[in-house]
């Protein structure tokens, strides 16, 4: 559905369909690890990203929140591309 809704806009637009195999926080141990060397920065306001990002809390919370979910893929796309990210990296 997201990608019929994307190629409504733009038909030439390159889109990397993703599938979870890994937990949430097992997927954002990586990003959280470039983060706290400095490596990842905003540049713009994102007040809702921003409230999940200092919010969500793995392990007392179950909800999927979508904008730190898709931080987390494209960060990791961004970061570490074609290789295997391992969750030991931080």
């Amino acid at each position: 559905m997201v990608e019929a809704v994307i190629r409504q806009v733009d038909k030439n637009i390159r889109i990397k369909l993703v599938t979870a195999t890994k937990g949430k926080q097992v997927r954002a141990e990586p990003v959280y690890g470039i983060y706290k060397q400095g490596r990842v920065w905003h540049v713009g306001n994102f007040p809702k990203l921003e409230s999940q990002m200092v919010t969500f809390n793995p392990d007392e919370n179950k909800d999927s929140p979508d904008r730190v979910d898709a931080l987390v893929w494209a960060v990791t796309e961004l970061a570490f591309g074609k290789q295997r990210v391992s969750p030991a990296i931080s």
